[in-house]
């Protein structure tokens, strides 16, 4: 029997995130809008709940914003999405607070959640897209972004999909990494045929409105 409160809730981490100058690429040059280096994965430490990931997530930063890179593994079936409905829909919620502000339950300004989802766009629901939305209870809700602004790409590759993103610090409200170098993070891949795969606590939690929940995201260089 499982345990009531996840072991991985027992725990606070401090994930630390590399700083790397080099992106986005420019894809006229480069295969990747994105390539992130090993150590920007971000470990969230599934083998202490008993469970193991299809979902390999990095993300890395520099000063003009926070680089993204997801690649889903072991499918066999194409991604399900749609664009009227982003929350059912393949991808990644990426949940981030430029202040790292735990110590209250409801969300701030500086509080933000992004969706990069593997399907859902286009006339046919076929093509990837990224999409804000705002977060439940919040005391304040976050600016929202210019989406056209956040580069953004997703590709089939063999058993499953990559997304590679570029946010920008425009659509990061209060992002300041000399000022304020630790965010709140926390984030799900959401695939209907895998799963659901958390960085921390699952849907037992309100971690999707809640960032006392999230970890630390550490802007290291």
């Amino acid at each position: 029997m499982p345990p009531i409160v996840p072991n991985r809730f027992l725990v606070r981490v401090a994930h630390p995130c590399p700083y790397v100058k080099g992106v986005p690429q420019d894809t006229d040059a480069h295969d990747h809008l994105v390539d992130l280096p090993e150590s920007a994965r971000i470990d969230n430490f599934a083998a202490l709940d008993e469970q193991t990931n299809f979902a390999d997530v990095r993300l890395a930063w520099n000063d003009f914003g926070l680089a993204v890179q997801v690649e889903v593994r072991g499918k066999e079936q194409a991604a399900i999405g749609d664009a009227a409905q982003p929350k059912s829909s393949d991808g990644l919620w990426l949940l981030l607070d430029t202040r790292d502000s735990r110590a209250g339950h409801r969300a701030s300004r500086y509080c933000h959640h992004f969706l990069f989802l593997a399907a859902g766009g286009g006339a046919d629901k076929d093509e990837p897209f990224v999409a804000q939305l705002k977060i439940n209870r919040a005391q304040q809700d976050a600016p929202a972004a210019n989406l056209g602004d956040v580069l953004f790409r997703g590709a089939r590759v063999k058993g499953g999909y990559r997304l590679e993103a570029f946010i920008p610090a425009a659509a990061l409200y209060g992002f300041d990494p000399q000022e304020h170098p630790r965010l709140g993070v926390s984030y799900v891949v959401r695939d209907q045929e895998l799963g659901d795969q958390f960085l921390g606590v699952n849907w037992d939690f309100p971690f999707a409105e809640d960032p006392s929940l999230w970890a630390v995201l550490e802007l290291v260089k």
